[in-house]
């Protein structure tokens, strides 16, 4: 979801709510403790230099269990970071901490907004050698590795 779709939904909500794929919901009394930029400058495993900017959201959960964070306060947070940083209307990384702070992509619903596993993908598949078909197989699901030493790109 990009951000200027998140600017939209907001003014139509009576409640900003976020929920995990997993159905499990983030605890009401949460907070957005940071809203940014974050770039990621990399080479993938073909040697492609790569660049990719995200708009970055950071929920926290304190014992502050009184809080609630109103669909108008966080358009208001998003709309000066937007002003303060320069912010783009980019797609929309959100961190959140459950055992581990996860990275998220976001949707939304119709009701709610949905915390979407993100998953690693090789980006390089032609350097690497690795028919189409074996992009939907986990390499623990087959004896099959995804890179031999003779592809160039582990």
């Amino acid at each position: 979801m990009k951000l200027s779709k998140i600017k939209e939904l907001l003014p139509t909500l009576q409640n900003v709510e976020f929920q995990l794929e997993n159905g499990a919901f983030v605890p009401e009394y949460f907070h957005v403790t940071e809203i940014g930029i974050v770039t990621k400058h990399f080479i993938d495993c073909g040697g492609t230099i790569r660049n990719e900017k995200a708009v970055n959201f950071q929920l926290w959960n304190a014992d502050d269990f009184e809080h609630r964070l109103k669909p108008a306060k966080l358009l208001h947070i998003i709309n000066l970071s937007e002003e303060k940083l320069g912010i783009e209307d980019s797609e929309i990384e959100v961190e959140y901490q459950n055992d581990t702070i996860g990275k998220y992509d976001l949707d939304f619903n119709g009701e709610v907004f949905i915390l979407k596993n993100k998953k690693t993908a090789c980006l390089a598949n032609e350097a690497c050698g690795i028919p189409k078909e074996k992009f939907k197989t986990l390499p623990t699901e087959s004896n099959n590795s995804c890179c031999t030493t003779e592809s160039g790109c582990c």
